[in-house]
């Protein structure tokens, strides 16, 4: 097939709700390490990474050759059969969880049902049922998860039982009116009043995203997660951590997220990263959470020998090659030249992030902050042209997010700069006409 026959394809046989980044989709063909190619044979410089999924490069080789060896072994055997590939990568997986805590895996094929695992641990361990998740969210695509999920255009319809949604520390636009720190973290403390007035005042968890995808990569303040956590537990809940974008070492320096902040959760979802572009999920708890699911389930495709073996090959690229040292070296790098652009860029409002996962927020005011939508996706349609892929998100879609593989050079960011540089100017220029 042309990219023409393609692109008619995905039109008349793929429900029309799949989401693309722009108005006329891009078609892909092939990669290796940061770059991909598109059906002209044009080359991108992939800033995106698959949506936060390809950690450690396309194509990577090592991984693929674990993958290639499996392979050639066992492909399938469901959850009913013990396999040494999902038995050692849970044994590594417990290996390097916050404090030695979390211990106990189960694996699903993706961050929408790891999520649903995690809720329903979080039930069945405290035997409550209400739900405390963030505005600004995104936790999948599931009737349960787009529940949990606090962003309107993200959940379909999609509701669920039991779930409130506190105040997320969008520091940038605080919904309280606060400066911090004068503001004392509010936000952090407002999630007692959500519990004594919009539950039962006992609630089974609190789930978060360290830093909010979708939302834009807000980034709390040191303080925020510690206030929450305190709160929660104390109302009896357990602490579920999202770290299916945050998680093997994004955020620099540590394996998840979480960590950052200084926090342990009770349990942990992942996904994306973790298996470098093969379908996986996981869930991981402390023991006596995870033991508190009673009776049977199990997963078809979940811990199958191909995801469980790419997923180990790349915990331990990530740990061989230093690339949450490199992640936080190259990822400051990153910040500095996204701050020498906010100079020179009326339009950038806002610079957050951590790690290699970055975003400018465009505002056509620095004062008003009134969002600068159709900017930002001039800048997209600018950047495409230039030969640079990154991703958009926040409410209003203003934010530009970067999330490129985790083993990156500097070089490679100032190519990045230049061409996001060029493409900020491109915009303006269109605007000035």
């Amino acid at each position: 097939m042309n990219r023409d026959e393609i692109v008619l394809a995905h039109k008349k046989h793929l429900f029309p709700a799949v989401f693309h980044l722009y108005d006329q989709p891009l078609v892909l063909t092939h990669a290796r390490d940061q770059y991909v190619w598109d059906a002209d044979g044009k080359q991108y410089l992939d800033f995106l990474g698959g949506i936060v999924t390809i950690s450690v490069g396309h194509g990577n080789e090592l991984v693929k050759a674990r993958v290639e060896e499996q392979l050639n072994k066992l492909w399938h055997v469901s959850t009913l059969f013990a396999n040494e590939p999902q038995a050692a990568l849970a044994k590594r997986i417990a290996e390097v969880t916050p404090d030695g805590r979390l211990t106990k895996s189960f694996f699903t094929n993706s961050g929408t049902e790891a999520n649903e695992t995690a809720i329903l641990a979080a039930r069945c361990y405290t035997g409550a049922s209400d739900i405390v998740a963030l505005r600004h969210s995104y936790h999948g695509r599931s009737a349960m998860a787009m529940g949990l999920t606090g962003i309107s255009t993200w959940k379909l319809g999609g509701m669920a039982p039991g779930i409130v949604h506190a105040h997320n520390a969008y520091c940038y636009r605080c919904p309280f009116g606060l400066t911090y720190p004068d503001c004392e973290v509010r936000c952090a403390r407002d999630v007692e009043e959500l519990i004594k007035t919009t539950t039962g005042g006992r609630v089974a968890g609190f789930i978060a995203e360290p830093i909010q995808g979708v939302g834009g990569y807000i980034t709390p303040p040191k303080e925020y997660f510690g206030i929450v956590a305190e709160i929660v537990r104390r109302h009896g809940g357990v602490f579920i951590s999202d770290e299916v974008q945050t998680g093997w070492g994004r955020t620099g320096g540590k394996w998840f997220g979480i960590e950052q902040w200084g926090v342990t959760p009770d349990i942990i979802t992942g996904a994306k990263g973790l298996a470098n572009g093969l379908p996986i999920g996981l869930t991981v708890a402390r023991a006596e959470v995870a033991d508190s699911i009673k009776g049977l389930t199990l997963s078809t495709f979940g811990g199958n020998p191909l995801s469980t073996t790419a997923a180990h090959a790349v915990i331990d690229y990530i740990e061989e090659q230093n690339l949450r040292v490199n992640t936080a070296e190259v990822g400051a790098h990153l910040r500095m030249r996204l701050l020498e652009l906010q100079e020179r860029h009326a339009l950038i409002g806002d610079v957050r992030g951590m790690g290699l996962l970055q975003a400018v927020e465009l505002v056509r005011d620095r004062k008003t902050k009134e969002p600068a939508t159709a900017e930002a996706a001039r800048v997209m349609d600018a950047a495409r042209r230039e030969g640079l892929l990154m991703g958009k998100g926040g409410m209003a879609g203003n934010v530009l997010r970067f999330a490129p593989p985790m083993n990156v050079s500097k070089a490679d960011v100032d190519q990045f700069a230049l061409a996001l540089d060029a493409s900020f100017a491109a915009c303006a220029q269109e605007v000035g006409r």
